[in-house]
């Protein structure tokens, strides 16, 4: 049986997430350009998702 294979996703306030590759993206969320297991994919994102924070609030605080 073959792994399922994800993309990271990320919304327009920068908050990343997983998604099946399988499966049609939701309305507002864009591919990162980053597939792999489930595994993979949540290593990346800790890796590049270092301020949790959405976009608007870390911007309304600069």
């Amino acid at each position: 049986m073959a792994e399922t294979r994800f993309l990271v996703v990320r919304n327009d306030e920068e908050q990343y997430s997983i998604w099946s590759a399988d499966r049609e993206l939701p309305a507002g969320w864009h591919d990162t350009g980053f597939a792999g297991t489930r595994s993979e994919c949540l290593a990346h994102i800790d890796t590049v998702w270092t301020d949790m924070r959405p976009r608007s609030v870390r911007e309304a605080a600069s």
